[in-house]
C-alpha cells in the first residue's frame, strides 16, 4: 500500500528500488532555498547496505506490513557477544537463532537473559530488533568514588552485566542495579 514520504518513520519497512528496506532514521529538512524534503537512512534487508535517501514531500513509497513478535532472549550461542543469538518464541516455545547481521553489536550489548524483546519479522525472516525503552542492569565493574568528589557533576565509566559500558554518576558502586536507555546507552537512574 503506497504511503506519503512524510509518513516514513523509524522502524518502518518499505519496498524501495524494488527491494525490502528498513528505515533506521528520518529527518525532515527545510532548506533556506527550495522545497522541504525527507531524508531517510535505510538498510537494505537483502544486502545489508545502509544508504541515505531523499524524498520530496509529494513522493509515495510502498509500505510493507511486518510482523512484530515477542521473543525472550535465551543465550549467545557463540559466547563472545557476536552471536548467533538464541531467542524463544513466547507463543510457540520454539527456539530461534538470529545472527549478528540482524542484531549489530550496538544492540547485542543490551541483550539480557530472560528479558523480552520485540523482533520485526517478514515472511518468517528476522529483520531487526526493537530494544525496550529502559533496561535494569547490574554494575559489574567501576572505579570507586573519590573522597570529596560529591559536589562535582562528572561521570565515570561502569561496565554492566551484559558487557556494555555506561557513563554513571560517581556514587554508583559495583553490585548496584541501574536503569539504562539502550537506544543511547544513557544512565537513567538507580533501579
Amino acid at each position: 500500500m503506497p504511503i506519503k514520504a512524510t509518513e516514513i518513520k523509524r522502524g518502518r519497512a518499505l519496498i524501495f528500488e524494488g527491494q525490502l528496506q528498513i528505515v533506521l532514521d528520518t529527518e525532515h529538512v527545510k532548506p533556506g532555498k527550495g522545497p522541504a524534503y525527507i531524508q531517510a537512512k535505510m538498510k537494505n534487508v537483502e544486502t545489508g547496505t545502509i544508504k541515505t535517501n531523499r524524498f520530496n514531500s509529494s513522493d509515495r513509497v510502498e509500505d510493507v506490513s511486518i510482523d512484530k513478535r515477542k521473543l525472550q532472549f535465551s543465550y549467545d550461542s557463540g559466547g563472545r557477544g557476536d552471536g548467533p543469538f538464541v531467542f524463544m518464541d513466547l507463543e510457540t516455545y520454539e527456539q530461534i537463532e538470529i545472527g549478528s547481521d540482524v542484531i549489530p553489536p550496538d544492540q547485542s550489548q543490551w541483550l539480557k537473559e530472560n528479558l523480552e524483546y520485540v523482533m520485526m519479522m517478514f515472511k518468517e525472516k528476522a529483520l531487526g530488533l526493537e530494544l525496550p525503552a529502559s533496561i535494569e542492569l547490574e554494575v559489574t565493574d567501576t572505579t570507586p568514588q573519590v573522597k570529596g568528589s560529591t559536589a562535582t557533576n562528572q561521570l565515570k565509566e561502569a561496565t554492566v552485566e551484559t558487557g556494555a559500558r555506561v557513563r554513571v554518576p560517581p556514587f554508583i558502586e559495583i553490585g548496584q542495579m541501574i536503569k539504562v536507555k539502550p537506544e543511547t546507552g544513557e544512565y537513567l537512574g538507580k533501579a
